[in-house]
């Protein structure tokens, strides 16, 4: 009898190490590991060279809630290297909106800031900013857009897209 071969299908890195990787944020109280891989992006590459968040910290649930009471909002505890604690700080609100937005509902309600030396174990490599073409063929595909905001930001996606993988630096 001969033995039979088994084929396996290639999978995205990226589903590997979500599954990985969701337990151990789920401690954390991260729902999804969005936040933290896309922290750069919700935030800004300024901020988000210089912070990380490190915890969501739920408050406390009654035992007996009732079924029509709103959730408490969590406090996002960031990491924050250096001097930049006081403009992190300043600028929370509109962070918490970033965030909020990102997730799609209002998770969190304040930051909490750590300073202390960030960890570059989830180090990532940039995404080079598409080029003058791809941004221009893109911006004609969302001009029919309204919202300002949403067009870059589709026009950015449609860059990224049209020039492909190789974007990396």
């Amino acid at each position: 009898m001969a033995p039979s071969k088994k084929f396996s299908k290639p999978v995205p890195l990226a589903e590997l190490v979500g599954v990985a990787v969701d337990p151990l944020l789920a401690r954390q109280g991260f729902g999804q590991s969005s936040l933290i891989l896309h922290w750069d992006d919700i935030v800004g590459a300024r901020l988000g060279a210089c912070s990380e968040p490190i915890k969501l910290q739920w408050p406390r649930r009654p035992v007996q809630r009732l079924p029509e009471a709103s959730v408490e909002p969590a406090t996002l505890v960031l990491r924050v290297s250096g001097g930049m604690a006081i403009e992190i700080q300043h600028m929370a609100p509109q962070l918490i909106e970033r965030v909020n937005s990102h997730l799609g509902w209002r998770a969190v309600g304040r930051l909490a800031i750590r300073q202390g030396p960030l960890s570059k174990a989830l180090a990532r490599p940039r995404i080079a900013p598409p080029d003058a073409q791809a941004l221009a063929e893109a911006g004609k595909a969302t001009q029919g857009v309204e919202d300002e905001d949403l067009r870059k930001a589709l026009t950015l996606l449609g860059a990224r897209a049209l020039r492909g993988p190789a974007g990396r630096e």
